[in-house]
């Protein structure tokens, strides 16, 4: 007898296979805005070992002992300032990602099969959960899409952790596809360029300076070979190119920094608000901030960036400042993201 003209056992269980996900993946955010909530995200977060690059030995009592019980009653209060009806702004902007993206792949017939959907690398939806879902309705092929531009360890490469570990947990494991980092891929920097000059086009004033502000990291992860500072670097120069000659930026000086220090070590610099008080006490009056690292507008561009950078440069004797939205769902984001995906789907729809 053939394996082929055997019957199922009664018990089989019912199989769900011939469909493709999509998993849009950012950072990850808080549930709430409370400090208990904040410690449950903060201790996930800090607790990689490639966010922190310090043996667990010496980093879990400092992070349990001292981190743990002082710095989520201060993000707490910086995520309460930017916390919306609709919850997380990174979650909800993600979400909605998704959802564009979705409906712009399954507006045709080679999209009917695809299924999109995010996670969060820290706090929920858990990527675990995320890879289940889509498993058990049928994707049997996936591709992972991490929203960060600029490759580093500390980001793109704990997704590809995390997705291993649950994968290592399946008995049918889905075939995979992983989102290239995107720092000079002409999609991003012809999204970046066009929403910016929208939005520079809008303001009631006109910059003398354009601050073009990345996550901050380690100098540490320069020195062991991690390519994010100069992708970073790559993506400012590249999208320079891409505005200068625009007549929005006409005599507009370009400045590229890193933000959000944490700790004693030396992190990579000019540091973002080092600078925008060195540009308010030298004389610049308007002065505009973008951040072409984030994908989705988080803690660290709506508070950080525009509400202590405000008051940083302001107080430095800066007149206008502004602080220009990520890519989110703007046409021009949600344009990138479509083509973007649909170019790593080929031969897959």
């Amino acid at each position: 007898m053939t394996w082929q003209s055997q019957s199922l056992p009664s018990d089989h269980p019912p199989v769900n296979s011939g469909l493709i996900g999509v998993l849009i993946i950012n950072l990850g955010t808080p549930d709430a805005p409370d400090p208990a909530s904040v410690k449950r995200y903060l201790k996930q977060f800090l607790s990689d070992r490639r966010v922190i690059e310090i043996p667990a030995i010496a980093w879990q009592p400092i992070l349990r002992g001292i981190i743990l019980n002082t710095r989520p009653q201060k993000s707490s209060v910086a995520y309460t300032k930017i916390w919306t009806k609709r919850g997380s702004p990174l979650a909800d902007i993600t979400a909605s990602q998704a959802e564009a993206v979705a409906a712009q792949i399954g507006g045709g017939a080679a999209g009917a099969n695809v299924i999109v959907d995010y996670a969060m690398r820290y706090g929920s939806p858990s990527i675990e959960q995320r890879l289940g879902e889509l498993t058990q309705k049928g994707c049997d092929r996936i591709l992972i899409a991490p929203m960060y531009p600029q490759y580093c360890a500390a980001t793109t490469a704990t997704v590809f952790d995390e997705v291993a570990r649950v994968m290592g947990e399946m008995r049918w494991q889905p075939a995979l596809r992983f989102l290239p980092p995107y720092h000079d891929d002409d999609l991003y920097l012809t999204a970046l360029a066009d929403d910016l000059t929208r939005q520079v086009r809008a303001l009631s004033f006109r910059p003398e300076v354009l601050l073009l502000s990345f996550h901050g990291m380690p100098q540490r992860t320069l020195e062991k070979g991690d390519p994010y500072h100069c992708h970073c670097h790559k993506s400012a120069r590249l999208l320079r190119e891409r505005l200068i000659g625009r007549s929005e930026f006409d005599g507009v000086r370009f400045e590229t920094t890193f933000q959000s220090r944490f700790g004693p070590a030396q992190w990579l610099e000019p540091a973002t608000d080092d600078t925008l008080i060195a540009e308010g006490q030298k004389g610049t009056k308007r002065l505009v901030v973008a951040a072409p690292g984030f994908a989705a507008d988080c803690v660290e561009t709506l508070e950080e960036l525009a509400l202590e950078g405000r008051d940083e440069f302001l107080e430095a004797g800066g007149e206008e400042y502004a602080v220009l939205d990520c890519l989110n769902v703007s046409d021009s984001g949600v344009t990138m993201l479509d083509a973007m995906i649909r170019r790593e789907l080929s031969g897959w729809i």
